[in-house]
């Protein structure tokens, strides 16, 4: 064989034709216009991470397709606890970190949890705090290049690209003290024994305000954990609280028991999880008492490679017995504050809005 026959014998390798169905890869044709939910429907075809944004979208579907079917016939909750209630046929379990409160996802959570749309929720302090000081002040846009020796002098918080003045955790201690000491005063009078979850409830309850996630959660008898409750301002707050008046007792167990009963107690599952850490594995673990979660998506802009569970992809969590070995879950490799309003826009918000309309 001459050497030209060789060279081309090695490059032009006879193709095996892919397996009968396999899709196309072909992405949204402006020449019909700008339709931005033709664009996103296109991204399952696109390949990369739109792929992976199309596939969470079918995911969180499956969620909520489920969660509308009536319970089985037979199923009875005995759960006292009205906040864990199972009322339906697949509790979707959504879990994101404090700087998705800090940034304008907070509204779109707060529109989740308005209309009852999920369950459960698992977040840091942060994501409590964050959302409750907001109905006090505001968050500012400032720059990622703003530098931290000028800001601190001006009393001015960055957080990535926005800005906290100081003002506004003084105005956030002022509102919340008050709280805490009618709550060391329940513990002493009324024996109430008090959880995170409870605490937040509580604070929802007293904020009354419509623009937050933690008033609708409240009034919607939707439980928010936060297992790390003292790790940011409720924190120091608390901290301050106990010089002056010590004795809050804050019982992590109890909150512990209420969710991994939750998940046990579920026909079916759901997980969204918005960034890592604390609130991805908290949610997960609950999701190993029933052995593993139904329908599963996260979304977070980590990588496996340093044996992070934030990393970890879905299938590292089947391995734990945390999502179900028959699932199809999906991780979308992106930055949450333009990925998440857009994914809630194409499952829960046009459910919601295709509802109304019938």
């Amino acid at each position: 064989m001459e050497s030209g026959d060789i060279a081309k014998e090695a490059v032009l390798v006879r193709s095996e034709p892919p397996p009968e169905g396999t899709p196309t890869v072909k992405g949204y044709d402006f020449n019909d216009g700008v339709d931005y939910s033709k664009l996103l429907e296109s991204f399952k075809h696109s390949g990369f991470q739109a792929s992976s944004f199309g596939m969470a979208v079918e995911e969180i579907r499956k969620m909520i397709h489920t969660r509308e079917q009536p319970m089985p016939e037979g199923f009875c909750d005995e759960e006292e606890d009205e906040f864990i209630k199972i009322r339906k046929n697949c509790n979707i379990f959504l879990g994101y970190t404090s700087n998705m409160s800090s940034c304008g996802v907070r509204e779109t959570i707060r529109f989740l949890v308005e209309h009852s749309m999920i369950d459960c929720i698992v977040t840091t302090a942060g994501g409590v705090e964050e959302d409750l000081i907001k109905c006090l002040a505001p968050t500012y846009l400032g720059d990622w290049y703003l530098k931290g020796k000028e800001l601190r002098l001006k009393g001015q918080n960055r957080i990535g690209n926005l800005i906290v003045p100081n003002d506004n955790y003084c105005k956030f201690e002022d509102w919340v003290m008050p709280i805490l000491d009618k709550m060391l005063e329940e513990q002493k009078t009324e024996g109430t024994l008090w959880s995170p979850s409870k605490m937040i409830t509580r604070l929802g309850e007293e904020i009354n305000d419509t623009s937050s996630i933690a008033y609708w959660a409240a009034k919607n008898k939707i439980p928010i954990f936060s297992p790390a409750i003292t790790d940011g301002s409720l924190g120091d707050m608390m901290y301050f609280h106990g010089i002056k008046s010590p004795g809050l007792v804050m019982d992590i167990n109890s909150d512990l028991r209420r969710l991994n009963q939750f998940a046990k107690k579920s026909v079916n599952t759901g997980m969204i999880i918005v960034g890592g850490g604390l609130c991805k594995h908290h949610i997960c673990n609950a999701n190993l008492m029933r052995n593993g979660a139904n329908y599963s998506v996260f979304l977070n802009t980590a990588s496996e490679w340093d044996g992070s569970d934030s990393g970890a992809r879905p299938d590292e969590a089947v391995s734990w017995g945390k999502i179900k070995i028959e699932a199809t879950p999906v991780k979308v490799y992106g930055e949450a504050s333009f990925v998440f309003p857009l994914l809630v826009g194409e499952t829960f918000a046009r459910h919601h809005h295709l509802n109304k309309k019938q």
